[in-house]
C-alpha cells in the first residue's frame, strides 16, 4: 500500500471509530489496531488523535470541495451556479454530520477544532463565489458594487445557517420547495440580477 493509500486508510478507519464511538473514547491504540497497521504506522503519520481527527475534517472537506468545483464548472447561468452552490455546500455538510454518527455532538462540540480545520476550505469556497460573481458582472447578468464584498457576505451568510440547516430548524413549518423559491429570489435580488441573457 502506498504512503497516501496508508494515510488515506488510516483516516478513514479513524472516521468510523469516532463516528460510532466517539472522539473522547476512540485511542490511538484502537485505530491502530481497526487499521491492522500498528502503532509505529500510525505513529508515522500522525502525533496524536487530535492530529487524526483535524485530518478526518480536512478528508471531509475535502469531498465538499470537489462537489463544489464540479457545481462552480457546470454549465449553469451564474446565479444558478451560485444557489446551487448554496444548497450543495448545506447538503453536503449536513450529510457529512449524519454519517459521521455521534461526530455530530463533536462537531458542534469542536467547533473552534473545525474552523481551524476548514480555513483553507472557506478561502477556496470564497474564491469560487468571487470568480462566478465576477463572471455574472462580465456577462452583464448581475449588478453589485463590490464582487470581493458580495462574494464573502454569501459565504458567511451559508456558514451561518449551517448549524439549523443540519438540525432542521431552517423556516419552520416551511416546506423544502417553498425555502428554495425564497433562498432563490433573495439571492437574485441580492445580485441585482438581470433577467436578459
Amino acid at each position: 500500500m502506498s504512503v497516501s493509500k496508508t494515510r488515506q486508510h488510516l483516516i478513514n478507519v479513524a472516521r468510523e471509530l469516532f463516528a460510532t464511538r466517539g472522539l473522547e473514547t476512540t485511542t490511538m491504540n484502537d485505530i491502530a489496531v481497526a487499521s491492522q497497521k500498528g502503532r509505529r504506522t500510525l505513529y508515522t503519520y500522525f502525533r496524536s488523535k487530535e492530529e487524526v481527527y483535524a485530518a478526518v475534517i480536512a478528508s471531509e472537506l475535502e469531498r465538499l470541495s470537489e462537489n463544489l468545483d464540479q457545481v462552480a464548472g457546470s454549465d449553469l447561468p451564474p446565479d444558478e451556479k451560485i444557489f446551487s452552490l448554496i444548497y450543495t455546500h448545506l447538503e453536503q455538510t449536513k450529510e457529512t454530520v449524519a454519517r459521521n454518527g455521534s461526530l455530530k455532538a463533536e462537531f458542534f462540540g469542536n467547533i473552534a477544532d473545525v474552523e481551524r480545520a476548514r480555513r483553507a476550505f472557506d478561502m477556496e469556497e470564497i474564491f469560487v463565489l468571487r470568480r462566478i460573481i465576477s463572471e455574472g458582472v462580465q456577462q452583464g447578468r448581475f449588478h453589485v458594487e463590490n464582487v470581493v464584498l458580495t462574494a464573502d457576505i454569501i459565504h458567511y451568510a451559508i456558514k451561518g445557517i449551517e448549524v439549523p440547516y443540519i438540525l432542521d430548524r431552517m423556516g419552520e413549518g416551511v416546506g423544502e420547495e417553498e425555502a428554495k423559491v425564497a433562498v432563490r429570489a433573495l439571492l437574485r435580488r441580492a445580485l441585482g440580477v438581470n433577467n436578459q441573457p
